[in-house]
């Protein structure tokens, strides 16, 4: 029987994480960037929050293309087997193959289909031409810069070496585009047969692929009825 405040452990313990990354101790910029290859992570959340909360098709193809491209990533990765670089300096990773980079694939993947989505799919719908257009810009850069800056991040901490982050953006991109395609070509017509199955009515899950910006009906269509119900309200209160 152990003695009181001794704890005997029958085996080693290990972590339940998601992702583990580690960075030299006293590096500023690599703890920020190994907070940075984070952001798969803050994606997926914000993709399941996105579809709990709007519950719309396009948002779930999305969600299934990044899920999609997860699955060619492994597939790839354990076709080449080609091992990651300084593997000695991390206690723990998640797959023992490098090539192509998961954490590139994924974020620009994410960064190409976002990009082709603001330029192809959403529209101009009001006369702010000119904002529309800048918005899109800078958004634009933003997704291309943080893209970079993780892929840059598997390098910096030596998880993968540049040719391995080079390949999964390539990979990535490419089928960011062939997803979009997919997307428009076969998976759009589908999608008002879809929004009317009765499972799809019990969930609540909606079409807007009609709409061309959706963020600016929502905002016009909320904006209206928020007003006439103020306006019905003035008048009981009469």
């Amino acid at each position: 029987m152990a003695a009181v405040g001794e704890c005997s452990l029958p085996a080693p313990w290990r972590p339940v994480s998601l992702t583990h990354v580690e960075y030299l101790a006293g590096d500023f910029s690599g703890q920020l960037l190994a907070y940075l290859s984070l952001c798969p992570i803050f994606i997926i959340v914000g993709f399941v929050t996105l579809i709990i909360f709007k519950r719309e098709l396009h948002t779930i193809s999305f969600l299934g293309g990044l899920a999609f491209n997860e699955g060619v990533n492994w597939l790839i990765k354990n076709i080449i087997r080609e091992p990651r670089p300084c593997e000695e300096a991390h206690s723990t990773v998640t797959t023992k193959y490098g090539m192509p980079s998961s954490h590139s694939q994924f974020m620009w993947f994410f960064s190409v289909y976002s990009f082709l989505f603001l330029y192809l799919r959403m529209h101009q719908t009001n006369n702010a031409r000119f904002l529309d257009l800048l918005w899109r810009h800078v958004l634009s850069i933003c997704l291309v810069t943080v893209a970079f800056l993780v892929s840059y991040s598997r390098v910096y901490l030596l998880y993968h070496t540049w040719s391995q982050v080079l390949y999964g953006g390539v990979a990535g991109s490419i089928m960011a585009i062939a997803w979009f395609a997919f997307t428009q070509e076969i998976l759009t017509p589908l999608f008002p047969r879809i929004a009317a199955w009765p499972a799809s009515e019990f969930f609540l899950i909606r079409d807007t692929s009609l709409i061309p910006n959706i963020l600016w009906f929502e905002y016009t269509v909320t904006r209206a009825e928020a007003r006439n119900r103020q306006r019905k309200l003035g008048t009981k209160l009469q």
